[in-house]
């Protein structure tokens, strides 16, 4: 038990890789406009959400940036001023990084991956929620399950590695009931 008198393994964290969560949104429902803080809630079911741990990059900005990219810059940092100001949410930014004339997301990954195996080792946490299609969480997810964490992930079949759906105890497909619940 906490100070408070909860029981720590009835608390939830849920863990969203932002990027995913878009990309899935986009593609698999034609980007509809979700409140974060339900989906949250919903994904935690009978738990208490400790926190909403939400992971992505800043869009790329060239020198001088174009108008698209300046657009596409305020309206990422608008959302994440928002997600700031939201109970029990935690906004983790990583960097985008160029490789290969590909932009790909930095740090982002690890830590997500630290915050999992963090909560999960520190018994802060009883279940984990993860979204996400990344198959590099599996030791992560591995090390909290041996720490005692139910960990529960919430995906799309139409992007998703088998590894990741054969390492957690329980999956959940993010299927268009659940987006009418939380749709805005």
């Amino acid at each position: 038990m906490d100070a408070g008198g909860a029981i720590l393994g009835n608390r939830a964290a849920v863990f969203v890789d932002g990027a995913y969560l878009t990309k899935i949104l986009d593609v698999d429902f034609g980007k509809p406009k979700i409140d974060l803080a339900r989906f949250s809630e919903i994904l935690c079911g009978d738990y208490e959400r400790l926190r909403t741990y939400y992971y992505n990059c800043m869009p790329y900005q060239s020198s001088p940036p174009t108008d698209e990219e300046r657009r596409r810059f305020a309206s990422m940092d608008k959302f994440v001023y928002t997600l700031r100001k939201l109970p029990r949410f935690e906004v983790k930014l990583g960097r985008l990084g160029c490789v290969g004339g590909e932009f790909v997301q930095k740090r982002v990954d690890i830590a997500l991956a630290v915050d999992l195996v963090r909560l999960s080792c520190g018994r802060m946490i009883g279940k984990a929620v993860i979204v996400t299609g990344d198959s590099d969480f599996v030791p992560a997810i591995e090390a909290a399950k041996d720490a005692g964490v139910l960990v529960v992930l919430y995906y799309s079949p139409s992007s998703i590695h088998d590894e990741l759906l054969s390492a957690v105890d329980e999956s959940v497909v993010i299927d268009q009931s659940l987006i009418n619940q939380v749709a805005r």
